[in-house]
């Protein structure tokens, strides 16, 4: 059997229109076919599933499958195409995939999902279509959609129940794209969540949607559910995925939807899956949102009387496009909120303008909606997040002031403030440069030490710094500290190179990059270069100034330059973080002694200093924490 000669479930009481272009005609003809879309497991870089997707023959109207199930929604026959679309899966399962252990994904509502179980479990009515066509469940994995209308859960866990008897397994598709509800996943224990691609798209470079993917995972591990993560479209992506170990990709770069199963997994995204580089993880950027109220979530949006018609309702949605609801107001104070999406729904039943079109909206809107003072605290708002009603996501809610109604707020602006405010108050980061600062640094280095792959350690600092600083005041000491930031940043590869910034004109970089010397070498004479310009005239004619040094004795200073030292790290020789930043910083305090723009550490004298001048306890590796060993008697270094 193959997909166009799938047999098509007809329901009790379905009957074709006599329009030649309907679905049911479609559906009849047996035209519909079945591309397979891979799903890979990260960590052992093969193939171990596929998802079904629904294709039109040539011609058709209905060219996506979105548009397809559109028009079965208004012939009400969206089951017959559910479980056509089911059929069809499984058959071309059986005919290609084979009964080997590839995983078949197959997309299904709730109602399919509630209706299908009945049929598979042998209930009242016809016999299961599934074991007529002689198609097994084993290996099969039901993909539930629209997860906003799971009214009976109940029902669905009952149905599951049957489902799982019969081999089948369950994934929630699509989760965090709005719809989606941790109470769903509490309650269904799905074996799978699809996550959507929203948060894998741009995940090397946003660190919100990193901090998502982990916040997730620690609910899959709660929830005893594995994570799939779909979307995925660039290498770079797809490296962060596999260091955060992610189990299961899907996406472009993994394999088109073709119409044969793909068997091994594209060449560039196998690349990236074998490569021993680790990827450079975003950091947050900070926002200062302190003190936030409902107030930064308000939207003058006009409102309509109590007794506004349905046509009322419709026409304000047709001048105002970017609203998703409408309040409804008596007397200046709310009684409802009428969405967007329910007025949709309806204006598609045929005699809608007949029937509802003069009588009033309050018919069909809710009665009871979210109200929240405009100086409510934006982290009060956090449980309209977790709770079981996600329609205050979907539609909003009203924002009032002494019960009267001033405008809306929106679920998308509200995730978007208490996200921004949740980063501010965790960040981790420089509050001048923006750039990471110590606790990143060391879960970074700990990272390349875990995955044994060589890499280079630096430690960046200026000379005559503090002379330059005291003479010109801390504003131009940091314009100082960001040229310096500007330069080391423009030496790395941010998908390989780490740079971290630990205090006052302390950076440290953690490389990856083959050329990393080349690199160095660009940054300090960049720096050197741009630094004289921070100088008065008198000064750079000059070369240098006249001011105090640590000792508070007047004496000349030359112009502010970078030193770095430089330690290149082979694995097995640190055991932890700590023992690298402390090599770095005495690798830097030698190339500050001799004012060198790079000293490198002998390799063979990286872990067995001899002879050396330790650095001064005052280092400001030191005054971190970090402990500094003695500096090694010699070393290859390079101006």
């Amino acid at each position: 059997m193959n997909a166009m000669d799938t047999p098509i479930l007809t329901l009790p009481g379905a009957s074709a229109p006599p329009d030649p272009h309907s679905v049911r005609t479609l559906l009849r003809a047996g035209t519909l076919h079945m591309h397979l879309q891979p799903i890979v497991d990260a960590a052992a870089r093969r193939v171990v599933g596929h998802e079904a997707l629904v294709r039109t023959p040539a011609g058709c109207a209905w060219r996506t499958p979105d548009t397809l199930f559109a028009a079965a929604r208004r012939e009400g026959c969206t089951l017959e195409l559910e479980h056509a679309c089911l059929v069809a899966a499984l058959a071309r399962r059986h005919d290609t995939l084979g009964p080997g252990p590839g995983q078949l994904f197959v997309n299904l509502s709730a109602q399919a999902l509630v209706h299908g179980a009945l049929r598979v479990g042998g209930g009242p009515g016809a016999a299961d279509p599934l074991q007529t066509a002689g198609l097994d469940l084993a290996g099969v994995v039901l993909e539930l959609t629209e997860h906003e209308r799971v009214h009976d859960l109940a029902a669905v866990q009952e149905a599951l129940s049957v489902w799982r008897a019969a081999g089948a397994a369950l994934a929630l598709d699509d989760f965090g794209d709005g719809r989606s509800s941790l109470r769903l996943w509490s309650e269904l224990r799905p074996e799978y969540v699809k996550i959507d691609k929203y948060f894998v798209r741009r995940v090397h470079q946003e660190g919100h949607k990193l901090k998502t993917l982990r916040a997730l995972q620690q609910l899959a591990d709660t929830f005893g559910s594995r994570l799939i993560a779909e979307g995925v479209e660039e290498a770079d992506e797809l490296m962060v995925l596999r260091d955060l170990g992610i189990p299961f990709v899907q996406g472009y770069l993994l394999g088109h939807p073709r119409t044969e199963p793909t068997p091994d997994v594209p060449a560039a995204a196998l690349a990236v899956l074998d490569s021993r580089e680790i990827a450079v993880l975003p950091e947050d950027r900070p926002v200062i949102h302190r003190g936030l109220t409902a107030h930064t979530l308000l939207v003058d949006a006009p409102a309509l009387p109590a007794d506004a018609t349905h046509e009322d309702a419709l026409e304000l949605f047709h001048h105002h496009p970017e609203l998703e609801a409408a309040a409804l107001v008596a007397g200046g104070y709310p009684v409802g909120l009428i969405a967007r999406r329910t007025l949709q729904e309806l204006s598609m039943r045929r005699y809608f303008r007949d029937l509802y079109g003069r009588r009033p909206c309050l018919l069909h809107a809710s009665a009871d909606p979210l109200c929240v003072d405009v100086h409510t605290p934006i982290e009060q708002l956090t449980q309209v997040l977790t709770s079981p009603d996600q329609r205050y996501l979907r539609d909003g809610f009203i924002i009032t002031e002494g019960g009267r109604y001033l405008g809306l707020g929106t679920g998308e602006q509200l995730v978007r403030r208490v996200t921004e405010a949740r980063i501010e108050a965790a960040r981790h980061a420089n509050p001048l440069t923006f750039l990471p600062g110590n606790v990143p640094l060391t879960l970074h280095i700990e990272r390349l030490l875990d995955h044994g792959e060589a890499f280079t350690a630096c430690y960046a600092d200026l000379n005559h710094f503090k002379a330059f600083n005291d003479h010109y005041g801390y504003w131009r000491g940091d314009e100082m500290i960001r040229l310096q930031a500007r330069c080391l940043t423009g030496a790395c590869d941010p998908r390989r190179d780490f740079i971290g910034h630990v205090g006052g004109d302390d950076f440290v970089l953690l490389m990856q990059s083959a050329d990393w010397h080349a690199r160095l070498l660009a940054a300090v004479e960049r720096f050197n270069r741009l630094a004289r310009d921070l100088y008065d005239p008198a000064a750079r004619q000059a070369g240098g100034i006249l001011a105090e040094d640590r000792h508070g004795v007047m004496r000349f200073h030359g112009l502010t330059t970078v030193s770095i030292g430089v330690v290149r790290v082979s694995p097995g020789r640190y055991r932890n973080a700590e023992q690298v930043a402390s090599a770095a910083a005495a690798a830097k305090h030698l190339a500050k002694q001799a004012e060198r723009g790079i000293h490198v550490v002998a390799e063979e004298r990286e872990t067995a200093p001899a002879g050396g001048q330790s650095a001064p306890a005052s280092d400001a590796a030191s005054a971190r924490g970090f402990s500094v060993p003695a500096a090694p008697a010699c070393g290859t270094a390079c101006q």
